[in-house]
């Protein structure tokens, strides 16, 4: 490995930066040279490439957002712009790639590497922590203190006013953030993708509830891949409580506050662990893998598992949410 080229793609992470700062370090460190490529596939195919320094990585770390920019490319899921790609990556003289994205970026770079043997390594970058090979993925636990932020503040005027909110959290197809946030943010109830969204017994302990006088409820919602959900479900609820008088619903949706903002220590130290583990690995000839971290320790998982594999919350942490909430 003489020089390596490196993008971000998708959905943009908190951390993302620090992890371009440690994969530039460690890169020059070990006396790779660095070519950034901006836009992500988008900018690989539009020849956005430039050389990346040390210097050129100096106070980000703490920023949001990605300085490299991303995109989502539907050119390079073509035979065509792949091969535009590849012509860019050869004239560039780049002999690998670190790859920051999730699931549809690993997608792509698996593809690559099966037309024209560009080896990849990847890092996990995605607030949904959705990728099966890591117990946590870049921007996951900014994003959750994000929501649990918003969950405090909600908490305090749903408390003044008697009412029930219903919190609207990010993560697509992932229940991880409206887990993790609900559990720590005291929710009464979380509605998770996959799961019947359970009106009947929510109609009955939030009427239970205020027969007890309880002055608030919070019910957490996964977005389930459909901005709205909350307020579907809300008014669902409405219905069936609208002769039982008193209970006052309202509806929040955070969306895309949960992706900005200043990383937090466990992301940077994350993304940082991740981004010197994805050098190494293509130093020590590691092809089409994602650099991990599971028990605490790095592990590489193939594209093909990261990608295919399910990951799901441990089930004592639903089982919590139920008991905690009584």
């Amino acid at each position: 490995m003489k020089r390596i080229g490196v993008f971000t793609s998708g959905g943009d992470a908190p951390g993302m930066n620090a992890c371009v700062r440690a994969i530039v370090r460690t890169a020059v460190f070990n006396g790779i040279e660095v070519m950034g490529i901006y836009h992500g596939y988008t900018g690989m195919i539009a020849n956005e490439i430039e050389p990346l320094t040390t210097s050129s990585v100096s106070n980000i770390i703490q920023r949001g957002g990605t300085i490299l920019k991303s995109s989502r490319s539907k050119e390079f899921m073509t035979p065509e712009g792949r091969a535009k790609a590849y012509r860019n990556i050869k004239e560039h003289g780049i002999d690998g790639l670190v790859a920051i994205g999730g699931n549809g970026t690993f997608t792509g770079a698996l593809l690559f590497f099966e037309e024209y043997g560009i080896p990849t390594v990847g890092c996990p970058g995605t607030i949904d922590n959705d990728l099966y090979g890591t117990d946590y993925t870049i921007g996951f636990d900014t994003a959750v203190n994000t929501a649990l932020d918003a969950i405090d503040k909600i908490r305090d005027t749903a408390a003044s006013h008697d009412r029930v909110f219903f919190i609207e959290v990010m993560g697509r197809h992932s229940p991880y953030i409206a887990v993790h946030s609900g559990i720590a943010g005291g929710a009464e109830f979380v509605i998770v993708p996959g799961q019947m969204t359970p009106v009947a017994e929510l109609v009955s302990a939030l009427d239970k509830g205020w027969g007890r006088q309880k002055s608030s409820s919070i019910v957490l919602v996964a977005e389930e891949g459909v901005e709205g959900r909350a307020t579907l479900i809300a008014n669902d609820i409405r219905e069936q409580l609208k002769d039982k008088g008193g209970i006052d619903i309202r509806v929040t949706t955070l969306g895309h506050t949960q992706r900005g903002g200043r990383p937090s220590a466990f992301d940077r130290i994350l993304s940082s662990r991740l981004g010197m583990a994805a050098v190494e690995g293509l130093m020590e000839g590691r092809k089409c893998v994602m650099a991990g971290v599971l028990n605490d320790e790095i592990a590489y998982t193939p594209f093909k598992d990261t990608i295919t594999r399910e990951k799901n919350p441990h089930p004592d942490l639903i089982r919590m949410v139920n008991i905690l909430s009584t």
